[in-house]
């Protein structure tokens, strides 16, 4: 039996599946959550050791319930929630908590940065990519400003997944994938940006902080000693790349050639392909991340998705059934009521400091259902915004793949499709940025073993074993529905535009 483990350490926490590649299934699975540190000027941070024990918890539950020995492990991977700044000195020891993708206190080294590349236009041109608040690169021109001190150590910039690949090899390498979502690479020839790395910090500090890069499907080493015995793992264990919570969902969802779609409904929202060229479009609103399979992952994210509708829900003291029974009991449309959803900010529209909103409220229309249900189609139509300039760029959708806890709604799935005018369908495994992980980890194990085997069509053979849609989930549009929806969504960006006139949508 050959064991294999998937790695996926997200905002909330640290997931873990251990996957059998020869009966094709998942053995074990354990979790454990991550502290989050707020602060009222948008900050958003965690402690990189956290990430560590939580990794090490969710590894001895997914062990547990597999019941294995663990010495039958061959190889894992792991995934990370992408954007976060790691910043070590030379011995290795973290310099200052972790600011997260969800981190807006770096919007004014954010908009600076920008302006320097010479605005939206000149950043599509060079490195090929705009750079967002949540980006890596305006964090690290914050540490410098802030923290001159700290500054002065620095020695090498990681992401989160890079971080735990740190601590399992003693290796301070990226991928191209994940390295794409920093801001400070060169999207189409995937390496670093000299020119704009220099704008950040000309004397050479970061340049040299910068870690080599890696392609997806290589493993970048072994365990250390330490790795292995907290996690009751053979020292020859191999680490396969990992990469971004995106990209490793792009392959734990089967989004590997053109033409599917992958939408997580999670804490935020992202609706993402595959492509075999970069994508932008003029306004740099689709952010043109390299895959981890060697292509491209135009990309759309939105920052309130679930974390809107939990609001909602703790408002009103309602556990999650009752949330779905109210929202299934407002008509579409919401008898008028309109939300603008943006709690934490939004990055598509680029709206890092706006605020949630009500509107159109009156004695009939304000009830709990009407609530519950402008959440979800806000969100929703947040997320249709983005397919909508997918389509623009010549990208189609034959399917939307649904993941994060919001596919789980029948409801929501079914205003998924009305509103999308799109098929959609959930996955057995919804956990897909740790079966990801453990796919790559196969992937890149197979072909250090044969490297004579043609990687994509690998790929695509694993992806075809471990990858099944759950059909009991699948949703197909009503047209009359999608009418009514079509008015309603054009009545949201209306509402978005007047409220916002600078995004101009």
């Amino acid at each position: 039996m050959a064991l294999y483990a998937g790695i996926d350490c997200g905002t909330q926490g640290t997931r873990v599946v251990i996957v059998d590649s020869e009966r094709g299934t998942i053995v074990g699975e354990g979790s454990a959550p991550h502290r989050l540190q707020s602060g009222a000027d948008g900050a958003r941070e965690q402690h990189a050791s956290d990430w560590i024990d939580a990794l090490v918890t969710a590894f001895h539950q997914a062990a547990s319930d597999a019941a294995i020995d663990t010495q039958q492990i061959t190889a894992l991977s792991v995934s990370g929630q992408q954007h976060g700044f790691v910043a070590l000195d030379e011995a290795g020891a973290v310099l200052h908590p972790v600011k997260l993708w969800c981190d807006t206190a770096t919007d004014a080294q954010n908009s600076w940065l920008l302006q320097q590349l010479g605005g939206v236009s000149g950043a599509l041109a060079q490195p090929g990519i705009v750079p967002a608040t949540g980006y890596t690169a305006s964090k690290i021109l914050w540490l410098k400003q802030q923290h001159p001190a700290l500054w002065a150590r620095l020695h090498t910039v990681l992401l989160p997944h890079d971080y735990l690949n740190f601590w399992l090899t003693g290796e301070r390498v990226m991928e191209y994938g994940d390295a794409s979502g920093t801001g400070l690479l060169d999207i189409r020839s995937r390496s670093w940006d000299r020119h704009t790395v220099e704008l950040i910090d000309p004397d050479g500090r970061l340049w040299q902080a910068l870690p080599p890069l890696a392609a997806a499907q290589k493993c970048i080493g072994t365990l250390q000693p330490e790795a292995a015995q907290r996690l009751g793992l053979r020292r020859t264990v191999r680490v396969a790349t990992g990469g971004g919570d995106n990209m490793m969902a792009a392959i734990g969802s089967g989004n590997i050639a053109p033409g599917t779609v992958t939408l997580s409904l999670g804490t935020s929202g992202t609706l993402f392909a595959c492509s075999e060229t970069p994508v932008t479009d003029e306004n740099g609103l689709i952010a043109s991340f390299c895959s981890s399979t060697n292509r491209w992952l135009p990309l759309i994210c939105t920052m309130n998705v679930t974390s809107a509708t939990t609001l909602i829900q703790t408002l009103l003291a309602e556990d999650l059934t009752g949330f779905n029974q109210l929202l299934n009991q407002a008509e579409p449309g919401a008898e008028g009521v309109e939300m603008l959803p943006f709690f934490n900010g939004e990055r598509t529209p680029a709206l890092p400091h706006a605020q949630a909103s009500l509107h159109n409220l009156n004695a009939v229309n304000f009830t709990r259902a009407n609530l519950c249900r402008a959440a979800v189609e806000s969100a929703t139509y947040g997320l249709r915004y983005g397919l909508d300039l997918f389509r623009q760029q010549g990208i189609s959708a034959q399917e939307i793949r649904l993941t994060g806890g919001g596919a789980r709604s029948a409801v929501w799935r079914q205003i998924v499709a009305d509103v999308m005018n799109c098929p959609v369908v959930s996955l057995r495994i919804p956990e897909t940025a740790a079966l990801g992980a453990a796919i790559q980890a196969m992937w890149a194990s197979a072909l250090l073993d044969n490297p004579a085997q043609q990687p994509d069509a690998l790929l695509q053979s694993l992806c075809q074993r471990f990858v099944t849609p759950d059909e009991s989930t699948r949703a197909v549009p009503d047209a009359a529905r999608h009418q009514t929806y079509e008015t309603h969504y054009q009545r949201y960006l209306k509402r978005l535009n007047t409220t916002y006139p600078e995004v101009a949508l």
